[in-house]
């Protein structure tokens, strides 16, 4: 691999930026930042800090194998307000995922998750509702066809794996989850559709600016890997996700870098 192509693999897709605060489309695979338990040199802020040529400040986290939105600040003072209003639940954050079976139209899981395993349990609530179904001549398990859905995930906490362990306590657990999943629809995603990632996908985020409280929304197009798969299931994201409506109104800002603040 040359030195251009190597740089250009590292590189991240900002999404949005000014003075306060940065926006990025953080890939499958990439870790946040470093952690006591994984101390690898390639992370998200790292990245980021090197395409801007400054330090920047994490607010908040995506699993390693989530992809979407990821938001950092500019400065300690931003990232304490940023940091406030996600602990605060002012945000909110929109996903999309690929599901088992076919989940009912709209769906609730109200269920404590412990921050760690075997921790003390803290409150948790997720919201979805069903975009779309397919199901595939394919025999899994004992059944002769496979059934999945494509979802659209409110998390209205931010605990520690939340929409996974809440989709699996639905009996609708995500594809290419390995830790809650389910073994055979994994490897069925692998072998038929190439798909080796968790499809979990932070597709929108809206909050208050740090500075002026202009309420901010930011999308992340879902990624190439993710959106082949939609494609193959006969899942036109373009035309699903159009009437989804906002999460929350103002700024907007999507993929393609373009951004503004009401």
């Amino acid at each position: 691999m040359s030195l251009a192509t190597a740089e250009a693999s590292r590189a991240v897709t900002i999404l949005y930026r000014d003075e306060s605060l940065v926006a990025v489309s953080k890939p499958s695979g990439l870790l946040v930042h470093r952690t006591e338990l994984d101390r690898e040199r390639d992370v998200a802020l790292q990245r980021v800090r090197d395409a801007l040529g400054q330090r920047v400040y994490p607010v908040h986290r995506l699993d390693r194998a989530t992809s979407g939105v990821l938001v950092f600040a500019l400065t300690p003072a931003v990232a304490g307000c940023l940091a406030a209003s996600f602990r605060g639940r002012d945000v909110a954050k929109d996903y999309l995922a690929v599901v088992r079976g076919w989940a009912p139209e709209v769906g609730e899981v109200d269920r404590p998750v412990p921050r760690e395993k075997g921790g003390e349990k803290r409150p948790a609530l997720t919201r979805f509702r069903r975009l779309a179904t397919v199901e595939l001549p394919i025999p899994v398990d004992r059944y002769p066809a496979a059934r999945y859905s494509l979802v659209r995930v409110v998390p209205l906490t931010g605990r520690r794996h939340q929409i996974r362990r809440h989709m699996e306590r639905a009996n609708h657990p995500l594809v290419g989850d390995t830790t809650y999943g389910h073994g055979p629809h994994n490897r069925l995603f692998r072998d038929h559709l190439d798909s080796h990632r968790l499809l979990l996908h932070a597709w929108r985020i809206a909050f208050p600016h740090p500075v002026d409280g202009t309420p901010c929304q930011i999308t992340a197009s879902p990624a190439a890997d993710f959106a082949d798969v939609c494609a193959a299931l006969g899942w036109p994201l373009s035309g699903l996700l159009a009437d989804t409506g906002p999460v929350g109104g103002g700024a907007q800002a999507d993929s393609r870098g373009n951004a503004a603040r009401g």
